[in-house]
């Protein structure tokens, strides 16, 4: 099996290294990660530069863009083969309900669905490293990658997995939840008075919502939430449909 890891931290980062010891053991792994931080952008495609990759061992690349570059040349380019499975992670904190919406962990996981390839994206609880929180997250995944190996995934999902801080209590199978969002932008001044803003800067706290990723991680839970490349909202079509009394839609579901 040839295992494909990627992450939004950069190709330095001790969490994709842990991945990498842990998983060899499954199969061949590759190695295509951003050669830098690429935290929070999303399903970023590069098309306005060209893009460079530093091999830095056999089945290893350091690539000048986004996680979502990484997928594309990986499998259009770099790999001489599909990868099997793509696992992308272990992200330094955890990538919980609309928080995924900006993750580049997770957006390299969908594209990787998007081509057909079975695919998990990991984040630890943990903003700071540490040795045995990620041998324990690592192991997790391993666990959940031979699941999957084994059984597969349906067509166009993949999995946003979170691992609580510590020993966890067991897997919950959850739903994406849901973030409040307070005061995000922060307004400051330079020394010569001009204004300079930070976003995300008010703090943000998420809704106590049973059978959630955050109310599985806050209980101690490894969270395991399958996502899916389709974003149609079904459940809008019957309020959509009433448009104009019934007469706005020639044709609809």
């Amino acid at each position: 099996m040839l295992i494909l890891v990627t992450n939004d931290d950069g190709i330095r980062s001790p969490g994709l290294r842990a991945l990498q010891q842990t998983l060899q053991e499954l199969g061949t792994i590759a190695i295509m990660a951003p050669d830098r931080e690429r935290s929070a952008v999303s399903h970023a495609l590069t098309l306005h530069s060209p893009l460079r990759a530093e091999r830095l061992a056999e089945r290893e690349f350091a690539i000048e863009g986004t996680p979502t570059d990484c997928i594309n040349l990986a499998i259009h380019g770099l790999l001489k083969q599909t990868p099997d499975l793509i696992v992308s992670g272990i992200n330094r904190g955890a990538n919980l309900g609309d928080d995924i919406i900006y993750s580049g962990t997770v957006a390299a996981a969908m594209e990787g669905a998007m081509m057909g390839v079975p695919a998990v994206a990991v984040s630890l609880e943990c903003l700071e490293f540490d040795g045995d929180e990620l041998a324990r997250a690592a192991e997790v995944t391993a666990g959940i990658v031979r699941h999957v190996s084994r059984g597969g995934l349906p067509h166009g999902t993949f999995l946003n997995v979170n691992v609580p801080k510590g020993h966890h209590r067991g897997h919950r199978l959850t739903r994406q939840g849901r973030r409040r969002y307070p005061d995000q932008v922060v307004e400051k001044r330079d020394p010569r008075g001009r204004a300079y803003y930070w976003l995300g800067g008010g703090g943000s706290e998420f809704e106590s919502l049973p059978g959630t990723d955050f109310d599985a991680v806050r209980q101690g839970y490894v969270s395991i939430t399958p996502l899916h490349t389709d974003l149609t909202n079904d459940k809008s079509f019957p309020t959509l449909q009433r448009w104009g009394g019934g007469n706005f839609f020639v044709e609809s579901l």
